[in-house]
């Protein structure tokens, strides 16, 4: 099992505030796209995301559920919840191999272009009836990276609808650059610290349902969130980071990237091995 160097988990506003960061849309540039087709490109650069795609069969997420059932009954054993496995490909290889995974990483290179690093995995997972949602936000808020080339893919590991809180996104948000947000309350129930108020202003809300084995790919400066699981059934994701090679990471998250495709030409990124515990 492999230990994870040492980096700030969960940079606060001041720490981030005195980093320089790019936080502007880059539409992607590719003109003769392998994975996705001209049509999704349209769609990531007018909207902001791309879904849903298919990625793994129904038996694959079947193993994959069993998987992360294990990886969830020991953390809570630990003394975790469901939101705690972050930065999972740096412990379990079964993670590391989805963040790897080929068909992914081309989807995410026709966005990001040839040089591509993947750098995070986080599992949100509500329980049934728990009550929690996550607000309305932007991933770049919360991520010491610049320039903002950055993508997420959200993974489905169970059926993720309305009725069970799947995410929505705002369309074309991403082209109002960073947008103001405040700290959230803490009766808001909310998983994350950030809350952007009256989001339709952005945009036009779309709901992000995905069946098991499917997965959408949305810009960090999208605009995103869902509302609470009051449903009987469980929702997972598992969440996805990438970014072009050429992306600089503070507070020592360059040790969490892995170079999936390409070059990391300034030889800037961790690029750690895939660990031995499954």
């Amino acid at each position: 099992m492999s230990t994870a160097p040492n980096f700030q988990i969960t940079p606060d506003d001041d720490a981030l505030s005195s980093i320089p960061r790019d936080l502007k849309f880059h539409p992607a540039a590719t003109s003769h796209p392998k994975a996705l087709c001209s049509e999704q490109i349209e769609c990531y650069n007018k909207d902001g995301y791309v879904r849903p795609i298919d990625v793994y069969s129904d038996s694959e997420i079947t193993d994959i559920r069993r998987h992360f059932d294990k990886l969830l009954e020991d953390t809570i054993a630990a003394g975790g919840d469901s939101y705690s496995i972050s930065t999972a490909h740096m412990k379990h290889g079964g993670v590391y191999d989805m963040l790897t995974n080929p068909k992914l990483v081309a989807c995410v290179s026709d966005i990001l272009g040839d040089d591509v690093v993947a750098w995070g995995s986080h599992f949100f997972c509500k329980m049934p009836g728990d009550g929690k949602e996550v607000a309305w936000h932007q991933d770049a808020s919360y991520w010491p990276l610049s320039p903002s080339k950055a993508v997420t893919v959200w993974l489905a590991i169970d059926d993720a609808d309305l009725e069970n809180g799947c995410m929505k996104f705002i369309a074309g948000s991403q082209h109002s650059g960073h947008l103001t947000y405040r700290k959230s309350n803490p009766d808001e129930h909310s998983v994350l610290g950030q809350t952007v108020e009256n989001p339709e202003q952005y945009g036009q809300i779309v709901v992000d349902d995905l069946k098991a084995g499917q997965a959408s790919i949305h810009n960090d400066l999208l605009l995103h969130g869902s509302a609470a699981n009051n449903s009987t059934r469980r929702r997972c994701g598992l969440t996805l980071r990438y970014a072009a090679a050429s992306v600089r990471a503070e507070m020592g998250w360059n040790a969490k990237g892995v170079v999936v495709k390409g070059q990391d030409v300034a030889k800037h990124w961790g690029n750690p091995p895939r660990p031995t515990n499954d």
